[in-house]
């Protein structure tokens, strides 16, 4: 009986084993790329001070955030004498998302990495530059403050 219980064990891992499943280099080739959602964790690029967001909740949409909408998020990580302190909740404007996005004249525009300006909830800036670049996508949404504190547009 106990050899019939081990050739089971064999049989069924043999057939899992046939199974073929993509490398590992493959994986993250392929790696989805989506909306800014909740526990999403942003780079913050102005000096406010806080170095890491994660986000809370995005204001618009019921998929989440992507360039130029604000969203409600908790600091993370925090310079010592900075504005925000490790823990505050905070408003952030999107300024580069790594998911694509359509422009009228046929191209898109993707960045590495996702980051925020961070705003108070009437949507003035907390810091007094803006590190990187931004898209001119901005305009549309009037964050006209954030795109004349930008290092560069694109």
């Amino acid at each position: 009986m106990g050899s019939l219980g081990n050739n089971l064990y064999g049989a069924a891992g043999s057939s899992v084993e046939a199974v073929i499943r993509p490398s590992h280099c493959d994986a993250i080739s392929q790696q989805i790329r989506t909306f800014i959602q909740m526990r999403t964790n942003l780079k913050v690029v102005d000096n406010s001070g806080a170095k890491r967001v994660m986000c809370i909740a995005a204001k618009r949409g019921k998929y989440g955030a992507r360039l130029g909408d604000t969203i409600i998020g908790s600091v993370k990580e925090a310079q010592p004498r900075g504005k925000v302190k490790k823990g505050d909740v905070v408003y952030g404007v999107v300024v580069r998302a790594a998911m694509k996005k359509g422009r009228s004249d046929g191209s898109e525009v993707q960045f590495d990495d996702n980051a925020i300006v961070l705003v108070n909830n009437k949507g003035e800036l907390i810091g007094t530059r803006v590190f990187g670049p931004v898209p001119h996508e901005l305009r549309k949404k009037k964050h006209l403050k954030i795109l004349a504190l930008a290092e560069h547009i694109v």
